[in-house]
């Protein structure tokens, strides 16, 4: 897409003018990163507060009789059970077991379901949601908001000037409060391992919010770029790469959003499928990968055996900053996907040194309650 055909989120002005280096993305013009580049913009995230825009990210509320109810036609998870001011992560499936995306569903009040999905996918989400969920909810798409992750160790110290009640708030906790002065939308969450929180702000007000976070000289603006290497290293897969319509939640290691409840109905679309790589096993699983020599296996590269024999493939890949070494995460058989398991990586045809390894490679760090 040309740049004139791509869409811009309420900040791109502020992203310009800060001397981000725009890319396309979703069909989006997004910083992929500033001035001081990925790699200071990571370690800082990790040691303090990095400020990313998501705002490309689609972001609506179901509303009807029972959209709680409805939300299970078309996820694995206990959405009856979803206690007000809490929000839970869930896979919108299709009937073969695949995933057509990854969401975050939350109850930050009574006003229905409020879900984010992804950029990339958002109008064929909402298209099929509303196509399988048709007389049960309305899907209004919260076009006139933006979203902003604030991000790191001192995200939450940073937030309490400005929204007291969020620092009260647990990991995966939801509210609509009041913040910056503005009707908010914040969840504490986020895609980078660290404590931190999703803020959605009516678009109108985006600018003036960023700013003021930016003020604190805790704060400092992130890029996609930060924000890919921060994820990996969190373990947490990106969809389109890691994860796509063909893949099942079993071959993802996304089991933990399959509630028990549901596991033991088998009511949720799929199931079939996904009930019997539960019993027996998939013929793939998703793995994380220390590559010991060389270069960064990137997306693509090929995965062998000790032997050479390729049984798989790397879907992200790139330099870990806070491990100072290349990581990655493929598929392989899972007979060999045991942490300890010795591999290899093939790059630029020459096969490298690698290692099976637990994730996240990085550890999490949410503020879970007591």
């Amino acid at each position: 897409m040309s740049e004139t055909d791509l869409k811009r989120t309420p900040l791109y002005d502020a992203h310009v003018a800060a001397g981000a280096r725009m890319v396309p993305f979703a069909g989006y013009s997004m910083p992929v990163q500033y001035k001081d580049g990925v790699l200071k913009e990571h370690l800082w995230t990790r040691e303090h507060a990095g400020l990313f825009d998501v705002s490309h990210m689609g972001q609506a509320r179901l509303r009807g009789v029972s959209p709680l109810l409805a939300f299970e036609e078309v996820t694995p998870g206990d959405f009856i059970g979803l206690k007000p001011g809490r929000q839970r992560y869930s896979l919108l499936l299709n009937k073969k077991g695949g995933v057509i995306d990854d969401l975050m569903a939350a109850r930050p009040d009574d006003d229905g379901l409020f879900v984010v999905v992804n950029g990339a996918c958002k109008d064929n989400d909402f298209k099929v949601i509303e196509n399988e969920l048709a007389g049960q909810v309305s899907v209004d798409r919260l076009e006139d908001r933006a979203l902003l992750a604030l991000q790191g160790p001192e995200a939450a110290a940073v937030l309490e000037a400005h929204a007291p009640d969020a620092v009260k708030m647990a990991f995966m906790d939801s509210a609509a409060i009041t913040a910056f002065g503005v009707d908010a939308l914040v969840s504490r969450s986020g895609y980078t391992g660290e404590d931190g929180y999703e803020i959605s702000v009516p678009a109108a007000d985006a600018e003036r919010v960023w700013n003021t976070l930016l003020a604190d000289e805790r704060v400092r603006a992130m890029g996609l770029g930060a924000r890919d290497s921060l994820r990996l290293e969190a373990g947490l897969p990106l969809y389109g790469h890691d994860v796509d319509d063909i893949t099942s939640p079993v071959e993802a290691a996304l089991t933990f959003a399959i509630s028990k409840k549901r596991r033991d109905a088998g009511d949720f679309p799929g199931a079939a499928r996904i009930m019997k790589e539960l019993a027996e096993g998939p013929t793939r699983v998703r793995i994380g990968l220390r590559v010991l020599v060389g270069a960064p296996a990137r997306e693509g590269a090929e995965i062998a055996d000790e032997n050479g024999a390729v049984v798989g493939k790397v879907t992200s890949g790139g330099f870990a900053p806070s491990l100072g070494a290349p990581i990655a995460m493929g598929y392989v058989p899972p007979a060999m996907a045991a942490p300890g398991a010795k591999l290899n990586v093939i790059v630029r045809g020459k096969q490298q040194a690698a290692e099976v390894v637990a994730m996240p490679f990085v550890p999490h760090r949410y503020v879970r309650k007591v």
